[in-house]
């Protein structure tokens, strides 16, 4: 086989580059290790930025985004006594709307059928060779057990954290920084309308806990916990009892509303980023090159941005023989990378509980800040609500 563009993982960010290309009239080819219910099924981000919103409105994945996601205005900083709203569209003029992983998806998956675009699922062996070449290739065994060879001019790395592009690139050319948190997130989906219009980010001396939500119907919430944290320890009331110590229900006549608890996991935390995001004819988007801490609602915006500079670079490259996006697209992508980093970073260490208590009344301090300070409120807000993609 033949194709323009080889792209490595049919998740999010590889499903959207094909579908960006093919607007372009760029060719590409999927090729994903999962099946595709499994893929369509993954329980993974839910706060969309307004840049994510526009891009997938303006190449025409807005329709049942517009119906179904739930806008929101800004957040709640919480700790025990307090309860402050950050307005986001007051502050920077823009805000955010829920709409989950899941969707997103399936609205990609739906347009990468109705577009009869090529995807292998269930593809084993995956492998890119000769990245360095101007003839690179993929390997993999398909489905039904054969052996598959797909030549490109160019092959992009989608494949997360555990897929093999980033590997592709030589020790030698290859950094990568880390760090690794103390804490983990006990996340549970809830069949529930939610208790609040707009997320809450609690800090308690118990813990941190966010509520979100994916529907009016549906609930999504998260406790801090260890990092090998036991769920069959975490039974449905202790949960609920956790949340609502957490979220302080009674005070002010705010209840927490509870439900039947459908899904319980334990997201572990920890930031990463390798570069270069581009080896020869290897580009890496998303996972492959960072995972940030789901404290700053980074994850899925942050691939989202990487796939909309890629899109323009290959379109540009494959289409017009222009090189120069795709000479950038390492450095004009790290730069909005580190800068999500950085402030997923900041999040996380201002709400979850560690250290002493010399760290409590830090993380306090800068709380109080955010919240009497219309410049500090502004720059959470400018971080949250998402930055210009090509940042």
């Amino acid at each position: 086989m033949r194709t323009r563009v080889a792209i490595i993982g049919a998740g999010p960010a590889g499903l959207l580059l094909s579908h960006l290309l093919g607007l372009a009239g760029v060719d590409s080819v999927l090729v994903e290790r999962q099946s595709a219910e499994h893929v369509r099924s993954r329980i993974r981000a839910g706060i969309l930025e307004s840049s994510t919103v526009e891009l997938l409105t303006e190449v025409g994945l807005g329709d049942r985004l517009a119906r179904e996601s739930l806008a929101h205005q800004g957040i709640y900083l919480q700790w025990p006594g307090h309860r402050h709203h950050l307005d986001f569209h007051d502050l920077v003029g823009r805000s955010v709307c829920v709409y989950g992983q899941t969707e997103v998806t399936l609205d990609l998956m739906r347009a990468l059928a109705a577009a009869g675009r090529t995807a292998f699922y269930e593809a084993s062996d995956v492998q890119p060779h000769d990245v360095e070449s101007d003839r690179p290739f993929v390997t993999f065994t398909d489905a039904d057990g054969t052996p598959q060879r797909l030549d490109a001019e160019v092959i992009a790395g989608c494949d997360g954290f555990h897929g093999p592009s980033r590997t592709a690139i030589p020790d030698s050319v290859r950094q990568t920084w880390e760090r690794t948190y103390p804490f983990a997130w006990l996340g549970v989906l809830a069949d529930v309308a939610p208790s609040t219009d707009d997320l809450i980010y609690a800090w308690h001396p118990d813990g941190f806990a966010l509520h979100s939500m994916r529907s009016h119907h549906v609930s999504r919430l998260y406790l801090q916990v260890r990092p090998d944290e036991d769920l069959s320890e975490w039974s449905d009331d202790r949960i609920w009892t956790a949340l609502a110590t957490r979220f302080g229900a009674g005070i002010d006549g705010w209840e927490l509303k509870t439900g039947p608890i459908t899904e319980k996991s334990v997201l572990p935390m920890r930031s990463f980023v390798a570069t270069p995001m581009r080896h020869g004819n290897l580009f890496l988007a998303g996972d492959a090159a960072h995972i940030v801490p789901p404290t700053g609602a980074k994850g899925l915006n942050l691939a989202v941005a990487d796939v909309a500079l890629l899109a323009r670079a290959l379109t540009a490259l494959l289409t017009e023989g222009r090189t120069e996006l795709a000479d950038a697209y390492s450095d004009t992508a790290l730069r909005r990378v580190w800068r999500c980093t950085h402030f997923s970073w900041w999040m996380t260490m201002m709400l979850h509980r560690h250290g002493d208590d010399f760290d409590a009344r830090l993380q306090l301090s800068q709380l109080e800040r955010v919240i009497n300070s219309r410049a500090a409120a502004r720059e959470l807000a400018e971080n949250y609500a998402g930055l210009a993609i090509g940042y």
